[in-house]
């Protein structure tokens, strides 16, 4: 039986050859019964004694720990030595290696561009055939993974390179339960409910949204988010995935609708803390705090999923503080698309081991070890729910098994020119008084100068 399992996270170094007993890891096999044992099991039919496996990524510290606990019971049960080294400079770092041809047998990207540059110089190796049906069939919003895996060789054949493993959601909208309580305020499920609601936090005196784009050298970010979720919820995802690739510019009026309907919100001086005024000079990291204020200076703040750690010390989401889907118009019927990231691992450098490692990170069990854990998301239809750490994880991660498409955060696909310059600093203008217009033809007069 072939086993089905990808992973895209990193993988850890393990002590030398000796073997794992069972008592070592981090749950006990067949003990807890939020766990597919069964997907474990299976792996014991794979043997890879004396094979080891290279991994390269960007993890290191408590994210390496994390890995290194999933990574155990592929090295147990399957006999295989895992070995994972991460660096801050992962992406100059895999470049390098890939040249030299010293690559590791798999690598861990923490977005696809590098990946697919990768792949069109001939510097990874295509996944098992029948993959992309996998993934398919077995992740929510399927396609999405599919297409943000599948890129270019060097003669221009398309093929499926990454599997994504630990996603990330930034479509999330933070609230306070206890303030939502006391003004009788509903979760809003359409983006025109959203609307009305913020129409009736004014009206009764109060300010809907905190919305801060201060970041140091990175300001801006924050409003790249905002219009991405507004692209993907203003038009189809062919047309977010056009202008990715510059194909539909950045002064196209359907770009141009999406930054204003941002501004719709950030704009709006009865809308926001502050003032709109203060959007573009408040630091994304103090914007939240508005919420946990006595009265509310704000009832809602659109973030990813980890701003709780900017949240006021003592704060306990599910209880102080929690979220809900942002979410898309009713009218436009465009589904429930999701803004997000992820990471994905691709073959560097091809083994029999570094076949059977990314099957592994299909079976439910791969999953499940890391979102019993922390800091792990991800739309693998076929887990079990309730192994999530936390309500909140689990509320996160019911909301990727909802989506209908998936977009990786279209900034960090763009080249860095764009996408870490002029689309930052044309939002905070944009933020700051100018035109969507104005801005929109500033940002792709750059774009038109990249070669």
């Amino acid at each position: 039986m072939k086993l089905t399992a990808y992973l895209t996270a990193a993988t850890i170094a393990l002590t030398a050859n000796v073997a794992i007993a069972e008592t070592d890891l981090k749950f006990t096999p067949g003990e807890d019964a939020r766990f597919n044992w069964a997907s474990y099991e299976a792996l014991k039919s794979v043997d890879l004694k004396g094979e080891t496996i290279s991994v390269f990524g960007p993890w290191l510290g408590a994210d390496k720990a994390l890995l290194e606990n999933v990574v155990a019971y592929f090295e147990k049960a399957t006999g295989a030595v895992v070995k994972y080294s991460g660096s801050d400079s992962f992406e100059a770092q895999i470049v390098i290696d890939t040249e030299a041809g010293s690559a590791p047998n798999v690598a861990v990207f923490p977005q696809p561009g590098l990946a697919a540059d990768l792949a069109k110089k001939g510097k990874l190796t295509p996944l098992a055939a029948g993959t992309a049906d996998w993934v398919r069939e077995n992740y929510a919003a399927g396609q999405s993974w599919v297409d943000l895996g599948t890129y270019k060789n060097a003669e221009g054949k398309e093929d499926l390179y990454g599997f994504f493993y630990k996603a990330d959601v930034k479509s999330l909208v933070w609230y306070s339960p206890e303030n939502f309580e006391d003004a009788g305020y509903e979760i809003p499920k359409s983006m025109e409910e959203l609307i009305t609601l913020s129409d009736k936090i004014v009206a009764d005196g109060g300010t809907p949204w905190c919305i801060g784009l201060g970041s140091g050298g990175a300001t801006g970010w924050v409003a790249t988010d905002w219009v991405e979720d507004m692209m993907l919820r203003t038009q189809s995802p062919d047309v977010y995935d056009k202008w990715v690739k510059n194909q539909v510019k950045f002064d196209d009026p359907k770009v141009l609708a999406a930054i204003d309907a941002y501004g719709d919100f950030a704009r709006n001086d009865k809308y926001v803390s502050g003032g709109a005024g203060t959007v573009a000079t408040t630091d994304f990291r103090d914007s939240p705090k508005g919420l946990f204020s006595s009265p509310p200076k704000c009832y809602m703040h659109r973030q990813a999923s980890f701003i709780p750690a900017f949240f006021p010390e003592g704060t306990v989401v599910g209880e102080d503080a929690d979220f809900f889907y942002f979410p898309a118009y009713a009218a436009k019927d465009l589904g429930k698309p999701v803004l997000g990231g992820g990471t994905l691992f691709a073959i560097t450098n091809e083994s029999k081991g570094a076949h059977a490692f990314v099957e592994f990170l299909k079976t439910p069990i791969a999953h499940e070890l890391w979102m019993a854990q922390e800091g792990f998301l991800t739309p693998h239809k076929g887990v079990n729910q309730d192994a999530y750490a936390s309500e909140s994880l689990k509320g996160m991660g019911e909301i990727l098994l909802n989506a209908t498409t998936f977009r990786f955060d279209a900034s960090d696909l763009m080249p860095g020119a764009i996408g870490a310059g002029a689309f930052w600093t044309g939002m905070v203008d944009y933020s700051g008084g100018k035109s969507a217009k104005e801005v929109g033809a500033q940002i792709q007069k750059t774009w038109d100068t990249i070669k």
